[in-house]
């Protein structure tokens, strides 16, 4: 992946090195191991925080802003790429997009949904709407998941304002009010579907993007699919269950996640997103 201009978002809250307090809030064994899956997934914190108990273990932050200044940088011209397609794809749709804030840190910060912890991956907030990332969640994706490239990682960062998008156009209120009246498993439908429009809007970006902001080949796309493959509920449920339950599924399988990227990073109309009320992913 290239770079086409050095444009770099100022919507960004760097907080490396600021610590965090010092203080890892922990909830026992359980909750470690569905912070890991959730980590894995790329899920909301708080659905782990807010029911973990208040055992707590002190953790000394990491703090090398340096070390990862070319991560920072990096994430900057992501977001500042998503910023110039939905503002211009909202526009054309007579609506303003507003621009969310990226906060970067290490190890642990607080975030508008709870405690935001390393294990756990990037994810937004709805709440403050905001995009949490701890920056080492690169080196994983690149070594735990084999999905090394600045295009995997750029669809990391896609993937999370896909959902400030969603929550833009009134998608993520809606399912959210449709929770109160499903039981767990009906709801994790609904859970899939709206991980795998933000998907389809990651690749959506990627459209746009391609050519304005960044120039992209077959391998950059091929670690991005790598990506989102290697994310896929059922990948993630037979490496750390040895079995797959799709009832439990809450982002989606692998060849899903693969087929809404792609088909929003071929057309680039985000109109052929309504992963809701769609079913031609049913057989993967």
């Amino acid at each position: 992946m290239r770079w086409l201009g050095g444009d770099e978002s100022d919507n960004v809250e760097d907080r490396r090195g600021s610590g965090g307090g010092g203080l890892l809030v922990g909830g026992g064994i359980g909750t470690v191991v569905i912070a890991i899956i959730v980590m894995l997934l790329g899920g909301d914190p708080s659905e782990v925080l807010n029911r973990s108990s208040p055992d707590q273990a002190t953790s000394e932050a990491p703090s090398g802003p340096q070390a990862d200044d070319d991560a920072a940088h990096f994430t900057r011209k992501v977001l500042a790429s998503t910023e110039k397609v939905w503002t211009k794809l909202f526009a054309e749709q007579g609506a303003q997009y507003q621009k969310p804030v990226l906060v970067m840190f290490r190890g642990v910060t607080s975030s508008g949904c709870g405690t935001a912890q390393e294990a756990m991956g990037p994810f937004y907030c709805p709440v403050d709407q905001k995009v949490y990332i701890d920056l080492s969640f690169y080196d994983e994706l690149a070594q735990r998941f084999q999905a090394p490239g600045d295009f995997a990682m750029s669809y990391v960062v896609a993937h999370e304002i896909g959902h400030h998008v969603q929550k833009q156009l009134g998608i993520m209120d809606k399912t959210d009010a449709m929770r109160q009246h499903m039981s767990e498993r009906e709801y994790n439908r609904v859970s899939v579907r709206l991980e795998l429009q933000a998907d389809f809007f990651a690749g959506v970006w990627a459209h746009h993007a391609q050519g304005q902001s960044i120039a992209i080949d077959e391998n950059d796309v091929e670690s991005a699919l790598t990506a989102a493959n290697a994310i896929g509920d059922d990948k993630i449920q037979e490496q750390t269950q040895g079995r797959v339950v799709p009832d439990a599924f809450t982002h989606g399988s692998s060849a899903q996640r693969v087929y809404w990227f792609k088909k929003g990073l071929k057309t680039g109309d985000i109109n052929q997103g309504d992963t809701f009320n769609s079913r031609e992913d049913a057989n993967l």
